[in-house]
């Protein structure tokens, strides 16, 4: 079903159970417990823990300012009116504005009763304390995105090996163009891996979940790499001498391309070609200068390319 998806679920079992425990303290006003559920149920761990201490102080501060408000001015709708006037620039000030609903649910529950004695200062400290304590538990239950990531870094590197076959295909002369389309869809599929494994990061507040995210960031910097080598790879044309050279080159890193895989044996490769590639001819015409030149700017930037991932597992 559309929407049903697992914070939803979450929001209606907390909601439920908030109402029902509320009820069972025969607390007053005890649906404010769900209304806190539902506000304080959010997408990730970390962004629920934020949520719940901006409501739980602003609900408090909103408790006792307003209660001493009422008591010394009487319970009017004046006195509302200049309570929040003063109370918002101070829930701004400490950063708490995001509790500012949530804190005038409470004003208008002591309005309503016109009193502010220890009973009701209790009745809405449980009230409250119910809320966010179901919503941190209902929201510690949080799926795991981890074979969706795994998925997404198989198919980023499925990507990563169509495209440097395609450039070394291009060299050989069995297709005309080398299309772009492959460029496409690997940024699309990094961007939306990264936003996952950002969500799955913030689902685990004290484990260490950023491996993934690290190599991502090795991904995308790679990806700018091969973004660049696409127009360079379509100047050298296939007529060029030294295309063979290049050509294996790419092929052997389109085939190795996998997160497991070192770039040692990777550089020894590059480090032949480079060999090879200088035991050629000098350039005699100016367009040959040029095909040299672009062909050095290809060779350095097939270098860059395996020096990030040697980077990323260096660290590791």
């Amino acid at each position: 079903m559309v929407g049903m998806g697992s914070r939803t679920i979450k929001t209606a079992i907390g909601a439920s159970l908030a109402i029902w425990l509320a009820g069972l303290l025969q607390l007053e006003f005890s649906v404010f417990a769900a209304i806190i559920v539902i506000m304080c149920v959010e997408r990730t761990k970390k962004r629920t823990v934020q949520t719940i201490l901006d409501k739980f102080f602003a609900c408090l501060l909103s408790l006792f300012l307003s209660g001493v408000a009422f008591e010394i001015f009487g319970y009017s709708p004046v006195v509302i009116g200049f309570f929040i006037l003063l109370f918002v620039p101070l829930l701004v000030k400490w950063k708490i504005q995001n509790g500012f609903v949530t804190s005038m649910v409470v004003v208008t529950h002591l309005y309503t009763l016109r009193d502010f004695s220890l009973e009701i200062i209790l009745s809405e400290l449980l009230i409250i304390i119910i809320g966010i304590g179901i919503a941190f538990i209902i929201n510690n239950i949080m799926p795991s995105f981890k074979k969706e990531i795994e998925t997404y870094k198989d198919q980023i590197e499925e990507k990563f090996s169509m495209i440097l076959s395609m450039f070394a295909v291009y060299l050989r002369g069995h297709q005309q163009t080398c299309d772009s389309q492959e460029i496409v869809l690997a940024e699309d599929l990094i961007k939306k891996a990264k936003e996952m494994v950002i969500q799955d990061i913030e689902n685990h507040l004290i484990k260490n979940h950023r491996q993934d995210y690290f190599y991502l960031e090795m991904r995308e910097d790679q990806f700018i790499i091969l973004k660049r080598m696409l127009p360079v790879v379509s100047s050298l044309g296939q007529n060029l001498k030294q295309k063979e050279y290049i050509a294996d080159l790419l092929e052997y890193l389109s085939q190795n391309v996998n997160e497991k895989n070192t770039t040692h044996i990777s550089f020894g490769k590059v480090k032949e070609s480079w060999k090879l590639i200088k035991k050629t001819d000098l350039p005699k015409t100016r367009d040959e200068f040029e095909t040299r030149a672009n062909l050095f700017y290809l060779m350095k930037e097939i270098e860059n390319y395996l020096q990030i991932k040697r980077q990323l597992y260096s660290k590791s």
